[in-house]
């Protein structure tokens, strides 16, 4: 693998379409091996922007802005970290031979689509998934949950972080929970799935990395499973690594070498997994480094972050624990831009812990602005330092 110099005819550029806060983890690390690397968000000031050698504001689910912009840019890599993408317009340019799409155009195209995974998981591979159904009208979202049986979850076909997802325990909450989706899916889209809710046990993000060996051939490995608690199915607390039996840990890499194989590509994807004793059922892949993942910027020499940025590069990784962990979101709690932050020095004064303030330039009650992080002998003892160190960070009015 050759990498270039920054900002010159030599460089090796990589695009980034989308500048959040794992975004920004992602350009750090690309940084440290000597890639140039632009931002591009729908707003100014994104937390990788902040970081980037350039950055550029546009739509990246237009297709005509996200071409221009690449055609300007020509990038060696084009690297999507958000859904909201018109990946018609990626497929075609990985199809020109204009830009290599991480980890492909085709994994990117169908992971954004919760229909398009969940037909290649449960229909194409045969993996143990969920009861669902897809609907495009109201009618169709009472039906299929009639057929299913409640509860149900509903949720649209395209978002991310929870966004549009209800639990809907009866046919009174149908109408509201049609609207929820419909208004808070990423891009315009009327179609829904509805899939039964599994009594799991517990829930896991198991990060599955594929690399290139010094043979030339790609191979997958995987980071200890990473436990999580999700609230409206937005990430709250993560911990490292999730106690679970060998034969279910088995079976969750079963399922995700399965899925990742199949996409295809080198880089970190994020497959999230239910299980209940020694069954394992696939929910959702994510073809980037996942929000419940930032444990590992304490519980791994390489943080999936590093892990990534490697596989991207064609490098070595090692996604090896070196000690359990746990993470546990600091929220806005206010509305307002430009807000500042106290209590930091005692958060830091806890026992190995680390905070990371994504930078955002804008707050919302409920809008994750940041995240502690805490290493300890155990899981347990690290849930508890980890919340303690966020709840020590107070946002305030700048």
């Amino acid at each position: 693998m050759k990498i270039g110099t920054p900002l010159t005819r030599s460089a090796t550029k990589i695009l980034f379409l989308g500048a959040g806060e794992l975004g920004k983890e992602v350009i750090i690390a690309l940084q440290r091996y000597g890639a140039e690397v632009i931002a591009v968000d729908r707003y100014e000031n994104a937390p990788g922007m902040q970081v980037a050698h350039r950055s550029d504001v546009i739509n990246m689910a237009n297709q005509e802005e996200l071409r221009s912009l690449i055609l300007k840019e020509k990038p060696n890599l084009i690297v999507p970290e958000i859904e909201a993408i018109a990946t018609a317009e990626l497929l075609k340019i990985e199809q020109e031979g204009i830009a290599e799409i991480i980890p492909t155009a085709r994994a990117v195209n169908l992971t954004m689509n919760r229909e398009g995974i969940r037909r290649l998981a449960a229909e194409e591979l045969g993996l143990p998934t969920s009861t669902y159904r897809f609907a495009s009208t109201l009618e169709e979202l009472r039906s299929s949950a009639q057929e299913i049986g409640y509860p149900v979850i509903a949720k649209p076909v395209m978002s991310s972080s929870g966004k549009g997802q209800s639990f809907v325990k009866n046919p009174e909450q149908i109408e509201s929970a049609w609207e929820y989706a419909l208004k808070a899916g990423r891009v315009n889209h009327t179609r829904v799935i509805v899939e039964e809710v599994i009594e799991f046990d517990f829930e896991i993000t198991l990060l599955t990395v594929r690399s290139r060996e010094a043979s030339g051939n790609i191979a997958t490995s995987f980071c200890e499973p990473v436990g999580h608690i999700q609230v409206q199915g937005d990430y709250v607390e993560s911990w490292q690594p999730q106690n679970m039996s060998a034969s279910a840990l088995a079976e969750a890499k079963r399922i995700a070498e399965a899925v990742t194989t199949n996409l295809g590509g080198r880089g970190i994807f994020g497959v999230e997994l239910f299980v209940k004793g020694d069954k394992v059922y696939f929910s959702e892949v994510s073809p980037r480094p996942h929000d419940t993942g930032m444990v590992t910027m304490i519980t791994q020499n390489q943080s999936e972050f590093e892990l990534h940025a490697r596989a991207i590069l064609g490098l070595p990784v090692s996604p090896v624990l070196t000690t359990p962990g746990a993470s546990a979101v600091i929220y806005g709690k206010l509305e307002a831009k430009g807000i500042a932050y106290e209590g930091l020095d005692q958060a830091l004064s806890l026992p190995n812990t680390e905070v990371r303030l994504f930078g955002k330039p804008e707050s919302f009650e409920r809008r994750r602005m940041g995240v502690a992080l805490a290493a300890a002998p155990t899981t347990d003892m690290a849930r508890i330092t980890a919340k303690e160190a966020a709840a020590k960070v107070k946002p305030v009015e700048g």
